[in-house]
């Protein structure tokens, strides 16, 4: 329950208070990451009750398939972006050390994969009450999307909150008689801007990474025209499948 707590914390922005220990987004990383998982895998099993509930007989392991590649795909994309994401901060003197880089991004997923979840009972509804499988593939393309839109909208109040958080060799040269002050907050400043600015670039990398990688996952929600399958062959892209899928919808039907 511990960890609910934590979350419930997050989501209502009380986390980015300063906590008993006088840090930002002090919460344990492991039981949220647990839960995260918990999350991602009941809205992959919504998109996939899709193909129980839309052929003459019901595929019960895309649910299965669905539950275990959806949390497999933040993960998946995650250790992809992750890298580039320190070493940009590095190179940039960000005060966003490795832990807390770590605590700012899994407070973003969280909130994410928790909107996601939020969103499968209306993703399993319209499963029971259509069988237009190009329009489920959108609306799960619009859930993401407006899951997303929470998820960088929490995570650049994290950042722009916590980089902000003085470091105690900040504090040294503001102590130093020998420093103008008004050059070193103006530094300081202009370091946190930066750190911002990597994040929006890492955001459009880790959403154009995980259209991809959910590609390469494919199918999450079940085309009830084709067998059962883990995975199809490679070919085209994300963005090729959503305008096949939006041709679909106002024409025939899309795989």
């Amino acid at each position: 329950m511990n960890v609910l707590r934590q979350l419930d914390r997050i989501l209502r922005g009380d986390a980015l208070d300063r906590g008993p220990t006088g840090r930002r987004l002090d919460f344990a990383v492991a039981p949220l990451v647990v839960l995260a998982v918990l999350l991602a895998a009941s809205y992959g099993a919504c998109m996939g009750a899709f193909a129980v509930l839309a052929r003459d007989t019901p595929e019960w392991r895309q649910v299965l398939a669905s539950a275990v590649k959806v949390p497999l795909l933040f993960v998946l994309t995650l250790v992809v972006t992750f890298p580039s994401l320190y070493v940009f901060s590095a190179l940039l003197g960000s005060r966003l050390r490795l832990p807390d880089l770590l605590r700012v991004v899994t407070a973003g997923l969280a909130v994410l994969v928790t909107v996601l979840a939020a969103f499968g009972p209306i993703v399993a509804f319209f499963s029971v009450s259509t069988t237009n499988y190009p329009f489920i593939l959108l609306l799960n393309v619009a859930v993401f999307a407006a899951a997303g839109g929470f998820g960088v909208t929490y995570l650049y109040r994290a950042v722009a909150r916590t980089a902000a958080d003085p470091r105690p060799d900040d504090e040294s040269a503001d102590a130093d008689p020998e420093e103008d002050e008004r050059d070193v907050r103006a530094a300081r400043r202009e370091r946190d801007r930066d750190t911002r600015r990597v994040f929006v670039v890492w955001v459009l990398v880790f959403g154009l990474v995980g259209a991809q990688s959910g590609w390469i996952l494919r199918p999450f929600v079940g085309s009830p025209d084709l067998p059962f399958t883990w995975f199809r062959p490679k070919q085209g892209s994300f963005f090729e499948g959503v305008g096949t899928s939006v041709r679909g919808l106002f024409g025939g039907q899309s795989r």
